[in-house]
């Protein structure tokens, strides 16, 4: 690979990881163009694509795209070797199998949220992929694999999230986890009928201590006015018959 070419393909797969948070093992869904091509040209895909990306792969394909090579006949025979050593992905056709190029774009979704790769050739399914934002496309060109710089559609949803406008992926994500942890996104009968747990309480140290009897209170004293005399005790004198005078008992003012 030469210099130039290695460059642009780490500045490409920058763009994706930056701002549509693409991370290893990549992804990558192929179709039975992209393997007829590399058969004609010699490249070994499992060897090729870990040292293009410099990471981590996952080579896949879906039900739909073996389908349609074994309807082509013999021609596309040793495409479908190919093919059928990647993973099969699953996808919504599994009874009513479709054309792999309308497989591919529905796997894609309108957001790519499972961020795919795609190596395909064909001319109409590329067209269709570029309308949807984030999704890096691999195509064969002079005996070389060649990631295709990012779509107008990638650039302007990133322009639109620098704005404002628009809402990343990465920023979706952890909304999305915030309101799981706060139980925002659940539904009204959901919370409703979920039961707070209450804390287990212990008792009031407080009102384990026994209770103190009431005493009888104890009348108040007396007390005397500091101002207040002392009575005095008059004494009558009584003279008896024999003229002796006698002290009468003591006769205290009422």
């Amino acid at each position: 690979m030469k210099i130039k070419r290695q460059k642009q393909a780490k500045k490409n797969i920058s763009f994706y990881k930056y701002n549509f948070s693409f991370r290893q093992p990549f992804q990558i869904l192929l179709d039975g163009t992209f393997c007829q091509a590399a058969l004609k040209n010699k490249i070994q895909i499992k060897e090729q694509m870990p040292k293009y990306l410099m990471g981590e792969v996952q080579l896949c394909t879906t039900n739909c795209a073996l389908k349609e090579l074994e309807t082509l006949g013999k021609e596309l025979y040793g495409a479908k070797l190919i093919l059928q050593r990647f993973q099969v992905r699953n996808c919504a056709h599994f009874k009513s199998p479709v054309p792999a190029s309308e497989c591919l774009l529905s796997m894609l979704g309108e957001s790519n949220p499972h961020h795919y790769f795609v190596a395909t050739q064909d001319h109409s399914l590329t067209t269709g992929l570029k309308k949807i934002p984030g999704v890096p496309l691999f195509y064969i060109i002079a005996n070389t694999i060649v990631l295709d710089k990012p779509s107008q559609g990638s650039l302007d949803h990133v322009q639109a999230v620098q704005l404002g406008e628009l809402v990343s992926p990465a920023q979706q994500q952890s909304i999305r986890s915030l309101k799981e942890e706060q139980g925002i996104g659940q539904k009204d009968g959901e919370r409703r009928g979920r039961k707070r747990r209450r804390k287990q309480s212990h008792p009031n140290p407080l009102s384990c201590l026994k209770k103190k009897k009431k005493g009888v209170p104890t009348p108040p004293l007396k007390k005397t006015e500091e101002g207040e005399k002392r009575k005095r005790n008059r004494h009558k004198k009584q003279k008896t018959e024999e003229g002796d005078n006698v002290s009468a008992p003591a006769i205290t003012n009422t």
